[in-house]
């Protein structure tokens, strides 16, 4: 049966590929950090389900700066002001290192001379301490970082932002990006996508569209 566009996203060559950032080439998890700070499992999961959650987080994604954020949540759950303060004082201790895979694919295709882009919901305070731990950016072209631009995935206002910057045509970008809303935005506006499971899954597509060589 004839497969349409939409079902494929492959009727042009990808020209240049968009990768996203946490759980695509960085393992993150606020539980890496805060287990190393309270012992009671109870406790710990309270504040993961209710106080530090990744909802709360994402306001400082989308640009709200922590000196609002932490204050006004430190008031309203003081017996967890100390986690909440470390939430902003220790955020790369979420972060305890790449995704197995992801970042030998990242220098592969820059080694394919694929021109590399990333878009990330990401706080601009947490991205200036963590970008100079990751040298791997080195290789991208434009890192467009929802934090700076107030404005996060799946909004399709950062696909737009980030079309621009990059410079190629979304039909002929391959976009990759854990998540199913991010990703549908992606595609509605048409990008190519690649849902990110893990790297070896990733790597056989980009083997199949023709970027990269078997290893």
């Amino acid at each position: 049966m004839l497969q349409t566009k939409q079902q494929t996203g492959r009727d042009r060559d990808v020209e240049a590929i968009v990768f996203d950032v946490g759980r695509v080439l960085y393992r993150w998890n606020l539980r890496n950090l805060f287990e190393k700070m309270i012992d009671d499992e109870e406790r710990l999961d309270f504040l993961l389900s209710e106080v530090v959650t990744e909802q709360w987080h994402f306001q400082h994604d989308a640009g709200r700066p922590l000196s609002e954020m932490v204050p006004e949540r430190q008031a309203e759950y003081p017996d967890y002001a100390d986690a909440i303060g470390a939430y902003a004082t220790r955020f790369n201790e979420t972060i305890p290192g790449p995704v197995p895979g992801s970042l030998e694919i990242v220098r592969d295709l820059d080694a394919a001379g694929l021109p590399l882009f990333a878009i990330t919901n990401f706080g601009a305070e947490f991205w200036d301490g963590f970008r100079p731990t990751a040298p791997i950016f080195d290789l991208f072209r434009v890192i467009v970082v929802s934090g700076k631009e107030k404005i996060a995935k799946p909004d399709a206002a950062i696909f737009a932002l980030a079309a621009e910057r990059f410079g190629h045509d979304p039909e002929a970008t391959l976009f990759i990006d854990d998540n199913a809303d991010n990703i549908a935005a992606a595609r509605a506006l048409g990008w190519q996508v690649h849902h990110f499971r893990d790297a070896p899954t990733l790597r056989a597509d980009l083997e199949s569209r023709g970027l990269l060589g078997p290893q």
